[in-house]
């Protein structure tokens, strides 16, 4: 039996996962608040780029918490810098093995 796939509306399908991407975030922050009554709170990375995040977060400051966040600008996700600088050091043959760790302030 052959099932027709539904018509998915790509935009409310996004929609919906970015409401429940920031509620989620929003549910685990508030938790990690009760829990440690921190009253600052940073958002950064690829994910602070997203507008609806960003106002999600501001909107915290009606509850007494102060939230900080670089200008859009400096939000980006670095992955694509880090996947060349893979690549060139792959190219010249520079490879490490399995027990190198992170190192989050590692010059490239």
């Amino acid at each position: 039996m052959h099932h027709k796939n539904p018509e998915i509306n790509k935009a409310d399908l996004c929609a919906s996962f970015q409401n429940t991407v920031t509620e989620i975030l929003l549910n685990n922050i508030e938790k990690a608040i009760k829990q440690t009554n921190v009253k600052t709170i940073v958002l950064a990375g690829g994910v602070s780029a997203n507008s609806y995040i960003r106002k999600a977060f501001l909107n915290l400051e009606d509850k007494g918490i102060k939230i900080y966040m670089p200008d859009i600008k400096l939000c980006t996700d670095n992955a694509a810098m880090i996947a060349s600088s893979g690549y060139f050091n792959y190219l010249n043959k520079n490879i490490s093995n399995f027990t190198l760790n992170a190192v989050p302030n590692l010059k490239l």
